[in-house]
Parts: C-alpha cells; structure tokens; sequence
C-alpha cells in the first residue's frame, strides 16, 4: 500500500469518528435515549453504512483485496484510540447523554467497528485463499 493510501485512510478514519462523535454529542439522546425500537435500528443501520463507506474508500482507492483487512484498520484505528478517550471522559464528550447511556453507545461503536474489520478480513482471506488455490 503506497504511503499516499495510508495518509488518506487514517484521514478518512479521523473524519468519520470526528463526525461520529459530534453527531452523537449532539443527537445522540434521540438515538439512544428514546426507544429501544429507534436504537436498535441504528444498531443495524450505522454499523451497515460504515461498512459500505469503509469499502467503498477502499475501492475508490484501489486498494488490493489481498490488503483490505490492513485498509480497514487504518480506517478504524483512528475511532477506536479516539472512542477510548471519549469513554473514560464520557459526560464531557457527551454531556447531553446520560451516564447510563455511556453502556449502549459504547456497544454501539463496538459493532460498528467489527462489522467493518470483520468484512475486510473476510475479503482479504478470501482472496489470499483463492489466490493459494491456483498457484502452480
């Protein structure tokens, strides 16, 4: 992976967790206070959406499929240090959230980033499978 590629996944990464957490901070008592129904939806809905985002950079950058799991955790590393620091500061990142809610947001955010690792290694053993299988 060209080194161009690396800056701009980790830029990617600190955009989409730099946006996540505004949006929740300032959203996030109508997703995860309100129902149960609204924020299961959202369980399903933004780990979904951060997994097509996340292999759609990947594919607008062409990155090889065999480095995809290394493409993804570039995207990733850059929220999940930064989620770190919004857990054990949570009533000062996310002062209109309850304490309480601190438990499902944080399960929220672990979804989200393993359905996008998950997926990219998926591919990536996919591909180094199929690549194994028609060596000579």
């Amino acid at each position: 992976m060209r080194t161009l590629h690396i800056a701009l996944l980790l830029t990617f990464g600190v955009l989409f967790w730099v946006v996540g957490t505004f949006y929740y901070a300032h959203a996030g008592p109508a997703v995860l206070e309100i129902s149960n129904r609204l924020y299961w939806i959202n369980f399903i809905a933004v780990p979904t959406a951060s997994a097509v985002i996340s292999m759609a950079i990947l594919i607008w950058l062409h990155i090889p499929t065999a480095q995809w799991a290394s493409g993804a955790l570039l995207i990733a590393l850059p929220g999940l240090f930064g989620e770190a620091l919004v857990l054990t500061n949570f009533r000062s990142f996310m002062p209109k959230l309850q304490a309480a809610s601190g438990g499902r947001y944080a399960a929220f955010l672990f979804v989200a980033y393993a359905v996008v690792l998950s997926i990219a290694e998926v591919v990536t053993l996919k591909f180094t499978v199929e690549r194994q299988q028609f060596r000579p």
